[in-house]
């Protein structure tokens, strides 16, 4: 929902939505975190059927403690019971239930809020002009790194602009190869397109001749299932280069 919201002399726009990507990658940590504390707990209880192990019950408490401390929150959402036997001192069985609790990330992840001075936008154009701008980061992002493109080691100013330039102008090549994959519904980000292709090499084979000479034959490797679909999309060949024979 957009608001309206009076910040000095400029009239702005809040959009509050509900924060689902972090909240699945939040659920997904919290279940890792969960199952390694229950298996923490777990093997603590199979412990104390073995002999020559730590049973007492302020020691069993202190290695629950350090599992709570290692299950980034995870562990508070658990009840755990520690029953002793006839004797009082020795530990004989430890129990646990999952008891979520309230106010917590678990309950509450939370929501995003974009603030902007356009307050024509409306929340369809709002959150699509967010998720561009970070496009876009992650595009300069991986053109910066994985391309050589940082850092800058120029130390003339023609130089300098000139590399920027090369950063620029790369941008759109990669979006018109993002959007022409996007039609076949590839989604992948840059970098993981990267990944994908870089599988596949030209390798250079050498052969000897029975009159002395050698036969040098180059070829790029077979694409395989990912990289098929991408030259597909792309309408490429899928054996970039071709065959390259030369005879030395």
């Amino acid at each position: 929902m957009v608001t309206g919201l009076q910040s000095g002399r400029t009239p702005e726009i809040v959009l509050q939505l509900p924060c689902l990507i972090a909240t699945h990658r939040h659920r997904f940590v919290e279940r890792r975190f969960a199952e390694r504390f229950e298996a923490g707990l777990q093997k603590l209880h199979e412990g104390l059927g073995r002999p020559r192990t730590h049973k007492r019950l302020d020691h069993i408490q202190e290695r629950i403690g350090r599992l709570k401390a290692q299950s980034r929150g995870a562990g508070q959402h658990y009840h755990i019971e520690i029953t002793p036997d006839e004797s009082g001192t020795p530990a004989q069985a430890i129990t646990w239930r999952r008891e979520p609790q309230a106010g917590s990330r678990l309950s509450h992840p939370g929501v995003y809020c974009l603030r902007s001075n356009e307050t024509g936008w409306d929340e369809e154009r709002l959150w699509q002009t967010y998720t561009l701008l970070t496009d876009l980061e992650a595009v300069f992002r991986s053109l910066k790194s994985e391309l050589g493109l940082r850092p800058v080691y120029h130390h003339k100013e023609s130089r300098c602009d000139g590399h920027l330039f090369i950063t620029v102008l790369a941008y759109p090549f990669v979006q018109i190869i993002r959007r022409r994959l996007h039609e076949h519904d590839i989604d992948a980000r840059w970098n993981r397109l990267r990944q994908q292709l870089a599988g596949q090499c030209r390798v250079t084979a050498i052969f000897n001749r029975t009159d002395g000479r050698t036969l040098h034959v180059r070829k790029a490797t077979r694409a395989e299932g990912a990289q098929r679909d991408i030259y597909r999309a792309l309408g490429l060949d899928a054996a970039p280069g071709g065959v390259k024979k030369m005879i030395v």
